[in-house]
């Protein structure tokens, strides 16, 4: 998963989501940033009990954050979706000593764009596509 800040990077270079049911997500600003949510249409919880751990369905979470704007919410898009985002412009990924590179060509001019994970590195180069850095 790409970082938070990485996410807020994205989003102020104009990229825009549309929720999805998979799709993963933080409320910003609410002392929740560590709360990863995914859009789902059912939840599923893990409960312990003494006979053993069991999965429960439920139909809705109970809790008082009944519904929030879609702005108050940030996107951390999948690898999936990042590369997809890069559409034409992805060349390869490639990982060496640890690290990841993703190769753009953009008008057969190579730009790559390094991080520590596949997801950052591909956020990274959406990140230039949109904005240049």
């Amino acid at each position: 998963m790409i970082s938070v800040e990485l996410a807020r990077e994205l989003r102020d270079a104009g990229l825009r989501w549309e929720p999805c049911k998979g799709d993963h997500f933080i409320i910003m600003d609410r002392d929740m940033d560590d709360e990863v949510f995914v859009v789902s249409s059912m939840v599923a919880d893990v409960h312990e009990f003494p006979s053993g751990r069991v999965i429960g369905f439920n139909g809705t979470v109970e809790w008082a954050l009944d519904s929030v704007e879609k702005d108050a919410a940030l996107w951390l898009p999948t690898e999936s979706q990042l590369r997809e985002r890069l559409g034409g412009a992805f060349g390869e990924l490639v990982h060496d000593g640890g690290r990841f590179t993703v190769v753009l060509d953009i008008d057969g001019r190579k730009v790559t764009r390094e991080a520590k994970s596949a997801e950052e590195a591909y956020g990274r180069a959406l990140l230039f596509l949109a904005s240049g850095r």
